[in-house]
């Protein structure tokens, strides 16, 4: 039986990476594939990316091949990676979800080699599948990452994973090459490959972590549930990174503090959360502050004062952030 498979990608503000995004797509339908249909969830982008996507890859709403449609959702507003995610993914019945970031692009490499590795029986029980993801100069990236403990927030906090990275690990596994498959805590949200059925039974990604970390609990909580996330080197994307975030280093500074400190809320003891997201208000900002200006990096500067400031006035909702929805 030919797999079939349906791939959301949010778009918020990707210019021209979304449509080459879009335009990569039938080149990877090749072999066992069927799609089910390409889902593009516009978080009221402000760049009209979205509105161009008829002439960099649509013809009479399909992809330019003539296969599956391409459908864009358009939000009035911006609900968030993962509420945008779900949203892509509500009614499918394909087999698998690809959640797809707009600062990749697919190749004949891409999909049926990762396909026809999870058809085989050892893979029975992988639940989410993430694959190589390469740079501009054809370099391997070291995406897969460890699951968050307290110990790691708390030396990631302090910049011991970068003074001592023997000793204290950092979160993405940078000394592994990534050429070989093997069972991973985590794989990048940027290319993530799971099952229609296991999404369903998880709730989808927990709403409430508006960007980053939705990955990062979804991973785990797959784990816990007994299935394997599994990265595979035979198949392989081009991944861009920070395709759309790097514009507002601030905002993103923002958001990834604030999910962390969400995601210590919902896995770990409340003492534990407590002391996590006493570090993150107090002491990483002073560590970023002082590694920016010894790098006389005033933008970096800016963006941890800003970051920092948007953290802090968040604190009473961060305070009143309970585990609910989701897992």
């Amino acid at each position: 039986m030919i797999p079939s498979i349906r791939i959301v990608t949010v778009n918020w503000n990707a210019g021209d990476l979304l449509r080459a995004c879009v335009a990569s797509v039938p080149a990877a339908l090749i072999g066992a594939v069927t799609l089910e249909a390409m889902v593009v969830v516009d978080n009221a982008s402000a760049d009209g990316s979205a509105d161009g996507l008829e002439a960099g890859g649509l013809e009479d709403g399909r992809l330019a091949d003539g296969g599956a449609p391409l459908t864009v959702l358009r939000n009035l507003e911006n609900r968030g990676f993962a509420a945008a995610c779900n949203q892509g993914a509500a009614g499918s019945r394909a087999d698998w979800l690809l959640f797809l970031n707009p600062d990749t692009r697919l190749s004949e490499t891409s999909l049926a080699p990762a396909l026809a590795f999870l058809a085989e029986p050892a893979q029975a029980h992988t639940g989410i599948l993430g694959i190589r993801l390469t740079d501009e100069l054809g370099r391997t990236q070291r995406s897969c990452a460890r699951a968050p403990t307290p110990g790691r927030i708390l030396a990631q906090a302090v910049g011991l994973d970068r003074l001592l990275p023997g000793l204290f690990p950092p979160h993405f596994m940078t000394e592994w090459d990534h050429l070989d498959s093997r069972p991973v805590d985590q794989v990048m949200g940027a290319f993530l490959l799971i099952r229609r059925s296991l999404f369903e039974e998880l709730g989808g990604f927990d709403e409430r972590f508006f960007v980053y970390f939705d990955d990062v609990d979804l991973c785990l909580r797959t784990r816990r549930t007994g299935w394997e996330v599994v990265h595979f080197a035979g198949a392989e994307a081009f991944h861009r990174g920070c395709g759309t975030t790097d514009q507002v280093r601030d905002l993103r500074l923002f958001y990834a503090l604030r999910s962390r400190i969400q995601f210590a809320t919902k896995h770990f003891s409340t003492p534990t959360a407590a002391l996590v997201t006493a570090a993150t208000l107090t002491v990483e900002p002073l560590v970023r502050l002082l590694h920016a200006l010894a790098s006389r990096s005033p933008a970096d500067a800016r963006a941890v004062l800003r970051g920092s400031a948007l953290l802090w006035r968040s604190l009473p909702c961060l305070l009143g952030w309970r585990t609910g929805r989701a897992g």
